[in-house]
């Protein structure tokens, strides 16, 4: 690989990091990307080399949800069929702990009416839907339709017992 293409994936990961950060904590529509390159301690024409603010958001929101795919697929790949649910309860617990600012930033876009926001939400809500649909249907687990909504419901209310700092709004099985 050319030495000049692995630090411009490098900044890009740097850019995009900085911005869940700064979108995270003042508000997409808020925020800058002079603040964002200020995060990333790069120049604001950089963060224009790779990216719009809105195409930022949707990296941003992209990066999250693969985080969110990722570690349920390893729960998927080391789990016995009867600890899937808790299995992906634990690992979204720890995604919740060690990257706030991407679940902060995921219950913000929700709002968000462009489309191509709409859109990654929409892929990426699905793409966890499915996969732990299909984990639970392998599994044999009973109203398996029924359980994954409720699970993804569950984890919502999670999200909004973490941003409002209300952890008894958590349920605990």
């Amino acid at each position: 690989m050319v030495k000049g293409t692995s630090s411009a994936a490098s900044r890009r990961t740097d850019i995009v990091s900085a911005a869940i950060e700064v979108f995270a904590e003042i508000g997409y529509f808020r925020a800058t990307t002079a603040q964002v390159a200020e995060r990333a301690a790069i120049s604001q024409p950089y963060v224009y080399r790779f990216f719009t603010k809105e195409s930022l958001l949707v990296e941003s929101l992209d990066v999250s949800w693969q985080r969110i795919v990722q570690a349920f697929q390893h729960v998927i790949d080391s789990s016995e069929p009867q600890q899937l649910e808790d299995g992906f309860i634990q690992a979204y617990e720890e995604i919740m702990l060690e990257h706030r600012n991407e679940i902060l930033l995921q219950m913000q876009a929700q709002t968000i009416q462009e489309t191509q926001v709409r859109n990654s939400m929409q892929q990426g809500i699905n793409q966890v839907k499915q996969l732990v649909l299909n984990a639970f249907q392998q599994a044999g687990i009973a109203n398996a339709s029924e359980r994954t909504s409720d699970f993804l419901a569950r984890g919502m209310l999670c999200n909004v017992a973490m941003a409002m700092d209300m952890p008894d709004l958590m349920a605990k099985r």
